[in-house]
């Protein structure tokens, strides 16, 4: 895969958003999957200039473009390159981006998330889940948060919450995850 990276770092735009300085963010994402490292920024500062190109791309190579993009400082961007993303045949490392963008606060990324997922067979992304399953309750701690904060008004119940069905439904969340986190 570090050919179709390098291809594909070598399209994306090294302009960013509003004269930014830095591309990327110093913060990392990190999970595991099976014995393979996932690390990519939290956020990157790039302009989406994927019009240009995607379309003379195979496969891999979109989907390395989506995940990069998934990561963008633009929710609008996220949106776009995540709906992209969740209707392909992905492979297995892409889970850690679908998952990682739905502990998010962008709503309108995770009620997307769901209406694709909640048709499909999601047992691969249960599994990966439950492989970092101390990330996994973070991120579903962090969509409590921002359910607390920003939505919790427009929908009191969280129980009906779009984001807890998804975590829920799709990423196989229990709360006998919580706790095993707590035993180690």
């Amino acid at each position: 895969m570090k050919d179709d990276v390098n291809k594909i770092n070598k399209l994306i735009s090294q302009k960013a958003y509003n004269n930014i300085t830095i591309g990327e963010s110093e913060e990392i994402v990190e999970y595991f999957q099976d014995n393979n490292v996932i690390k990519f920024p939290y956020r990157i500062y790039y302009i989406d200039n994927s019009d240009e190109f995607i379309d003379s791309l195979n496969d891999q190579e979109k989907m390395i473009v989506h995940c990069i993009y998934s990561r963008s400082c633009d929710g609008f961007v996220r949106q776009k390159h995540m709906n992209s993303l969740l209707l392909m045949d992905y492979e297995d490392w892409v889970i850690a981006y679908i998952v990682k963008i739905c502990d998010e606060y962008v709503l309108e990324i995770v009620e997307m998330t769901y209406e694709i997922l909640k048709e499909q067979n999601t047992e691969r992304i249960k599994k990966f889940c439950h492989q970092n399953h101390l990330s996994f309750c973070k991120s579903y701690n962090r969509m409590i948060s921002y359910w607390n904060e920003y939505y919790r008004y427009k929908n009191n119940n969280f129980q009906q919450y779009i984001g807890r069905k998804l975590f829920k439904d799709c990423f196989g969340y229990s709360k006998s995850m919580e706790f095993i986190k707590m035993s180690m």
